[in-house]
């Protein structure tokens, strides 16, 4: 059986979703480089980023990098609808996110890891203007890939949408900026096959 890391809040909750939606059952394993659990040495002995998810499939193969599991499961599950027939436009979508988005978020959670001697006032400039670069990437990532969004039948485009905004205040300034983004993705949450994945990881307040 797969095996997944990952922990409440993370990005492995995409991974969830998307498992779901293929019909694939996985054992989850509570594990992050900021969590002492007893998953962590096994979260390093997989992943030597300790980054959090990585599935280990049932043949022993390693992935990570969340944008490559979610098309690695649409291209090994075809019937789930994680990707459309012509992927393409989806992928760049997919691969948007992770390299702006979750990249920016980085910055973001961990600003001392991209700034030598970085003390707590240059801590809070980067995070500032780090922030305010990652909601210009979701305004484009909302005029360039909105009309790709299927709240109706969700892929892994939506799904990783739907958790990555999650993050740094982006869902709240997507609800003033771009609210028709903004309601697909509740819409995308909402899903009755994964809405329970989101509470879990996301609870009503």
């Amino acid at each position: 059986m797969p095996t997944l890391y990952g922990t409440k809040g993370s990005g492995s909750a995409a991974v969830e979703a998307a498992m779901r939606l293929a019909g694939q059952p996985f054992q989850l394993v509570d594990a992050a480089s900021w969590l002492p659990t007893p998953g962590l040495e096994k979260l390093k002995a997989a992943n030597r980023l300790v980054q959090v998810p990585t599935l280990v499939q049932d043949d022993g193969t390693v992935m990570t990098e969340s944008a490559a599991i979610l098309i690695s499961l649409g291209l090994r599950y075809p019937q789930s609808g994680l990707l459309p027939r012509d992927p393409a436009q989806a992928i760049r979508g997919l691969v948007y996110i992770a390299a702006n988005c979750y990249a920016a978020i980085g910055v973001i959670d961990f600003p001392a890891r991209f700034c030598a001697g970085c003390d707590d006032a240059t801590a809070e400039r980067m995070r500032a203007g780090t922030t305010s670069r990652l909601h210009e990437y979701w305004r484009i990532f909302a005029d360039e890939f909105g009309a790709q969004m299927n709240a109706e039948r969700p892929g892994a485009l939506d799904l990783f949408a739907a958790v990555v905004s999650r993050w740094s205040g982006a869902r709240a300034h997507l609800a003033a900026e771009r609210p028709a983004l903004h309601a697909v993705l509740e819409r995308v949450e909402g899903d009755p096959r994964v809405a329970d994945i989101f509470r879990r990881h996301w609870p009503p307040k």
